[in-house]
């Protein structure tokens, strides 16, 4: 019995299969089968690598041939088992050598003619592979990225007959160049320097970007929301080299990781309002990760906040909490990253003028009272800063020449500067801050716990709201650079939250 090894994913974890191949004698013909809880993609190997060894002039004898797929209780899907296959059925023909063999982990799909074809996870399974001291054979135009794990034994074979003649010391194949170019951003996205006005939107979004915290702005069409939120990757700080790898080996399994290079740039995932639950929160047969998986590390922005279907926006909730979600299936679970920056955007009404008398509409303001109740209150518990954003006045679009506005590098001093004083105090951001590290961290005066609370009293905040202004209140107090927390930072972090659902201009 020949036995090779493959991988597949269960969310980011994976799992090593052993591909198992036997001859058996007894038959007058070929007979080919997959067993192992194969799905059609898989069972549909068995044809590819007929015409396969076909194309390389390789006959099967005539005997029972038998592909176990082990362990045969975890569900098997995908095409790169195709290559492993392959490979199995020429070691048991004397064609490849297995004891060179079982020393790679085995990935890629087969074309009709012998060609090996790109398939998803390359990444995390060279990371992998590297770790349990094994070398990892992959299609030639994913070597760059098998490369970026740093493991040193990598095969990239165009065809199987390479890998036939690498073996037999015909020819041999080079280790793979970086044909995948660390990812670089040619689309220009602007500066803050060039938002004329929103100075209150601009100091939420600072603090925003310092303390990672999620942000709803609310105001009439054309006020800058959408140009504000995608100006935020300007001011936030560069990846870790650990948030780097996490975000690519995400990238990689989703399958859009091919010739961009490692991922360093934070993701901003800018969402339609149509998009359905599966696509934000991942799912399809094989549990690929969605939107907010992909924004893992990132921003994830939704504009026109209250035309998402609820359904979709509830997702949102148990992943803002944990910095993780579960896809859950009949034979199996998933669980996908989803450290993400919620940045969302609506009008304060489906005609958006509320409140401006000159083109607001005559049913205001019951329209926006149903408008925004779309949006559960849970939902909107859970983000730390709601900032108005209103209409800018045609005075303000010219440019001040007795002024230099702020440039983006300027703020991301700031932020840089405030995200450092966090990592070096808790080792991650304010918005996460909870338990006993929250009240160890964030220590109020006995005047200061005393105006919150009357305050949030008054304003009936939950136990989460409560929380959340203290967290705000600290970042605010790292921008300014200070150890401590003032009542000046305290009363600006109450004035990013909501008193009720009807702050937008509607009396709930």
């Amino acid at each position: 019995m020949i036995s090779l090894y493959s991988i597949i994913f269960n969310g980011i974890s994976a799992t090593k299969i052993d591909v198992q191949v036997q001859l058996s004698s007894g038959l007058s013909k070929p007979e080919f089968n997959i067993i192992g809880l194969a799905d059609r993609a898989v069972k549909e190997s068995a044809e590819r690598v007929r015409n396969a060894l076909s194309a390389l002039n390789v006959s099967l004898p005539p005997r029972r041939l038998t592909v176990n797929l082990s362990p045969a209780d975890v569900e098997k899907s995908g095409s790169h088992f195709d290559l492993p296959i392959l490979c199995g059925i020429l070691c048991a023909l004397d064609i490849l050598p297995q004891d060179k063999l079982s020393q790679y982990l085995i990935l890629g799909e087969v074309s009709l003619d012998g060609a090996i074809l790109k398939t998803d996870g390359i990444l995390p399974a060279s990371v992998w592979a590297k770790k349990q001291g094994l070398g990892i054979i992959c299609p030639a135009t994913q070597g760059g990225e098998a490369k970026l794990s740093d493991n040193k034994n990598i095969l990239a074979p165009k065809h199987v007959l390479d890998l036939i003649n690498h073996f037999k010391g015909i020819q041999e194949i080079e280790f793979p160049q970086d044909s995948v170019q660390t990812e670089t951003t040619n689309t220009k996205i602007g500066d803050m320097a060039e938002v004329y006005g929103q100075q209150a939107a601009k100091r939420a979004l600072e603090i925003a970007a310092a303390g990672g915290h999620a942000m709803l702005m609310v105001g009439p069409p054309g006020s800058g929301k959408t140009m504000l939120a995608s100006r935020l990757p300007t001011i936030m700080p560069d990846m870790t080299n650990e948030e780097i790898l996490e975000t690519s080996v995400i990238y990689s399994i989703a399958g859009q990781l091919s010739n961009r290079g490692l991922i360093t740039k934070r993701p901003f995932r800018a969402v339609h309002h149509t998009a359905s639950p599966v696509s934000l929160a991942g799912g399809g047969s094989d549990a690929r990760p969605g939107e907010i998986s992909l924004a893992h590390n990132g921003v994830l922005f939704l504009d026109e906040l209250p035309e998402f279907n609820r359904s979709t926006l509830e997702i949102l909730r148990q992943p803002m909490e944990s910095g993780k979600i579960m896809i859950s299936r009949a034979r199996h679970n998933a669980t996908y990253p989803a450290n993400f920056q919620l940045i969302a955007a609506m009008n304060p009404c489906p005609c958006g003028h509320l409140g401006n008398a000159a083109l607001s509409c005559t049913r205001a303001p019951r329209c926006a009272e149903a408008y925004q109740n779309k949006i559960s209150g849970p939902l909107l518990d859970r983000i730390d800063l709601h900032v108005d954003v209103d209409a800018v006045n045609p005075w303000d679009m010219k440019p001040d020449t007795t002024t230099t506005p702020e440039t983006s590098a300027q703020i991301r001093a700031r932020v840089i500067n405030a995200r450092n004083r966090q990592l070096t105090r808790q080792g991650y951001v304010n918005a996460l801050l909870n338990g006993t590290a929250l009240d160890e961290i964030v220590k109020l005066t006995p005047e200061m716990t005393d105006f919150l609370n009357t305050a949030a009293e008054k304003v009936g905040l939950s136990a989460r709201g409560y929380n959340r202004i203290k967290r705000i209140a600290r970042t605010i107090a790292d921008l300014a650079n200070r150890d401590d927390i003032i009542m000046d930072d305290l009363i600006e972090a109450l004035s990013y939250r909501p008193i009720n659902r009807g702050k937008y201009g509607v009396k709930l």
